[in-house]
This record gives C-alpha cells, sequence and structure tokens, in this order.
C-alpha cells in the first residue's frame, strides 16, 4: 500500500527527513492519522500544497514501496526495469 485517499486528502508513505520538511513547508502536509507518523504524511487536496509537489509525493511513495518489494515483483510492475 502507497497511499490512502479519503474525501479531503491522501495519506502517503515518505521518506523520513522528507516528511519533516514538507510539514515545516506547507499547512496541508501533516502527520499521518492512524499511520506510522516517522514514514507518512496525510496532505489535504484543497489547501497550501502545490499540485506537482502532491503528483511527486504520490510517485515517491509508490517508488517507496516498490523498492522493497521481491525482485521478480518489481520487474513485473515496472516492466523489466532494474531498479
Amino acid at each position: 500500500m502507497f497511499a490512502l485517499m479519503g474525501s479531503i486528502g491522501i495519506n502517503l508513505k515518505c521518506d523520513p527527513d522528507e516528511a519533516i520538511i514538507y510539514r515545516q513547508m506547507f499547512d496541508a502536509v501533516t502527520p499521518a492519522y492512524h499511520m506510522n507518523k516517522e514514514h507518512w504524511n496525510s496532505v489535504a487536496l484543497d489547501a497550501d500544497a502545490p499540485m506537482d509537489l502532491i503528483h511527486k509525493m504520490i510517485d515517491d511513495s509508490y517508488a517507496l514501496i516498490v523498492a522493497k518489494l521481491p525482485k521478480k515483483d518489481r520487474e513485473r510492475l515496472l516492466g523489466g526495469l532494474n531498479t
């Protein structure tokens, strides 16, 4: 799981250092409720975080999860590309 979508926001997995930076930069980014707050952020989609940053955070969240998968599963998801 790399994202959980709610009615007003999304929870995304994040590098712990980046998680802190995003929380300091944007009111829209907070520690994720009911998640490991070191690794997960909640992002309000109707607040001050730019949409291009939210797209980057989604991509980064997916990459963090894929990187932890067994090699055969990573290759299947990425079409044989090495990660």
